[in-house]
């Protein structure tokens, strides 16, 4: 049976939106034409591990804001119209995975099929770029970093990624803004000394890195922080386990910053959009290799 009521088309759209455009002049401009979401997968604590799932992933998104605000925002918002109702559902990987809470609609197959088949159109229309660090957290714990954070040692690789990706766009002389989503007053406070002196030049190049940090409660429904919470665990998983099928892995594969640029999608992204810590040497080829530098040749989003 037909269901009731106007089935929105997720990209409708009246006029085609550019995505990528010369870099523009920047003087006298304050921000850059991208925005960052973040997102984590796992705990970053290191007193208890759980067996199943010992790694954290902090995943990036990163979004030309026109692409952001003219097409993914309304196609998001347009999938929660079609199953909802309205838009105040937040889009939450754990309770989609596990159908609970406003998801429990999903323990039927077709309606399931259906919506996670939305989700994935709007990851692939999606152009973001994403850099996503995994800390193997059994391995860390068994070296001379196991009084170190995963966060911050995740933290600081994806900003350096993120230097090199706006450097490549020209952008790396205004300020972007990295939304991560508030997890606790103590929590955040650490958070935000450890970005800063990141920024202030405790990194590799020793530079002074233009971001800036933003907190925001999930109950701000965010769109750009509900893909970046869609894409940790993916990552997580063909991590642990590389031979098992992951179509949503499959999908993000294609999104990573990577070596060689747009011609090179879905390659050369290992340590360089995809970066794993403890480093360690590769046992096929889907496992991570040691680091390489970027070629400078920018990637599309």
């Amino acid at each position: 049976m037909t269901p009731a009521g106007t089935q929105y088309a997720l990209f409708e759209s009246v006029e085609a939106i550019p995505v990528e455009q010369a870099p523009q002049e920047l003087a006298g401009r304050r921000f850059s034409d991208y925005v960052v979401y973040v997102d984590e997968s796992g705990d970053h604590s290191l007193a208890s591990i759980d067996r199943d799932y010992p790694v954290f992933v902090l995943a990036l998104c990163v979004f030309h804001k026109r692409h952001y605000a003219e097409k993914i925002v309304p196609a998001v918002e347009k999938l929660k119209f079609n199953y909802f109702g309205h838009d105040s559902v937040v889009l939450h990987e754990n309770e989609i995975r596990k159908q609970k809470g406003d998801f429990t609609f999903l323990a039927h197959r077709p309606t399931r099929d259906a919506f996670m088949a939305g989700l994935t159109s709007i990851m692939e229309a999606s152009n973001f770029i994403l850099i996503a660090c995994v800390v193997d957290k059994a391995r860390m714990h068994r070296s001379a970093g196991a009084l170190t954070n995963p966060y911050h040692i995740a933290l600081g690789m994806g900003l350096e990624a993120l230097r090199g990706f706006l450097a490549e766009k020209g952008q790396d002389g205004v300020k972007t803004h990295v939304v991560v989503e508030c997890r606790g007053k103590k929590e955040d406070a650490e958070l935000e000394l450890e970005f800063r002196r990141i920024c202030d030049g405790d990194n590799p190049g020793n530079r002074v890195l233009p971001f800036d940090v933003v907190f925001a409660d999930k109950k701000t429904n965010l769109a750009g922080l509900q893909l970046a919470d869609l894409v940790a665990r993916p990552v997580g998983l063909n991590y642990l386990r590389p031979a098992q099928p992951n179509l949503a892995f499959d999908v993000l594969k294609k999104k990573f910053y990577c070596d060689g640029g747009r011609a090179c999608v879905g390659t050369g992204y290992q340590d360089v959009g995809l970066v794993i810590y403890p480093p360690q040497k590769a046992k096929s080829p889907d496992e991570p290799t040691e680091a390489v530098a970027p070629t400078r040749n920018p990637q599309s989003t």
